[in-house]
């Protein structure tokens, strides 16, 4: 986990400015405390501001004043952002009246500062769903020219040593596209390889993952991974992708070389994409249970702008460790 102290120390020296929409929820003001105490980020606490420090009072934490707080009922940007809204959604049917209602909500206001350039990423989900955070990131802040998905990569800190980078691998889609069209799959490879270049600070060797390798086997699921192949190499020519590839051939050094000896990306994979969600999800979780992985994520890929996605069961660790991330995806979108 050395990576996360990495990603700490990166952001201290580049203090994004990090809105957490759900300001008044105890373990996002228990994380935002000990960010706003060791410097990592700029915190912007969204909520009732009384409400907000009498329960800082309550747990006892000193560094709640240093953040910013936003109270969505008398904030005094709410006409910029709700004409803002309503100039981005009327084409859809959206009324200035309903723009305004919109612009009370903690998870459109945090949108709105992104797109307004009043902060630079976002973390949610410790109290709302996946789906209520993505929409109005979806509406507000977009995909990135060029990307028309949304996927969740997770960090994978594994034991063993000889896969990925030291046993950490990037893996994708785990969180978000249930059944990925062949571009949106070369989509979310190369989103996945930039946030391992982003975050991991590595060359990513990108697999995309099938049930055959180099035609072992025929089906039109291995065709869409052939095709995703070829779409990926096609929009990132200079980053290492290769497909179609079985798990053990792409991250075992002699099978690579005997299943695909001409791939330079099989037997040394660092980044693996699973071409559904349905298989990256029970992937993903089968390593943690049963491999006793580290699984830091979802990272949300794909965003105009970095938004992250929390469980509802996550831990106050959780938050600290989204924030510095998402503060990291903010310097490297900035840098790019």
């Amino acid at each position: 986990m050395d990576l996360i102290k990495q990603l700490v120390e990166r952001a201290k020296a580049n203090k994004q400015r990090i809105v957490l929409p759900e300001g008044t929820e105890v373990r996002t003001l228990t994380a935002a405390d000990r960010l706003l105490a060791e410097g990592v980020a700029d915190i912007i606490l969204i909520g009732n501001e009384k409400e907000i420090k009498d329960q800082a009072a309550n747990l006892n934490l000193k560094n709640i004043d240093k953040a910013e707080i936003l109270d969505p009922a008398s904030y005094e940007k709410k006409e910029t952002y709700t004409n803002l809204l309503f100039e981005l959604r009327k084409s859809k049917g959206l009324t200035i009246e309903q723009a305004a209602k919109l612009a009370e909500s903690p998870l459109y206001i945090a949108c709105l500062m992104i797109k307004n350039g009043d902060a630079d990423g976002e973390i949610a989900g410790a109290q709302n769903t996946t789906g209520d955070v993505l929409r109005p990131a979806l509406q507000i802040i977009k995909t990135m020219p060029g990307i028309s998905v949304v996927s969740g990569a997770f960090l994978m800190f594994t034991s063993q040593q000889q896969y990925g980078k030291d046993g950490l691998l990037v893996m994708a889609d785990c969180a978000v596209t249930p059944d990925p069209t062949a571009a949106q799959l070369a989509e979310i490879a190369v989103a996945t390889g930039n946030t391992a270049k982003a975050l991991v600070g590595t060359e990513p060797q990108v697999a995309i993952l099938s049930f055959s390798t180099k035609g072992s086997a025929k089906h039109p699921l291995v065709d869409k991974v052939i095709e995703a192949t070829q779409l990926a190499q096609q929009i990132a020519p200079n980053m290492m992708i290769d497909g179609e590839l079985q798990a053990d051939a792409a991250l075992v050094p002699e099978v690579g070389g005997k299943k695909a000896p001409e791939s330079k990306v099989a037997g040394k994979a660092n980044v693996l994409v699973f071409p559904s969600l349905e298989t990256g999800n029970i992937a993903y979780k089968l390593v943690q249970r049963l491999g006793g992985a580290e699984a830091v994520g979802p990272i949300l890929q794909g965003m105009a702008a970095p938004v992250n996605d929390l469980s509802r069961g996550c831990s106050v660790d959780d938050i600290y460790n989204m924030v510095a991330i998402t503060a990291n995806q903010a310097i490297a979108a900035k840098q790019k």
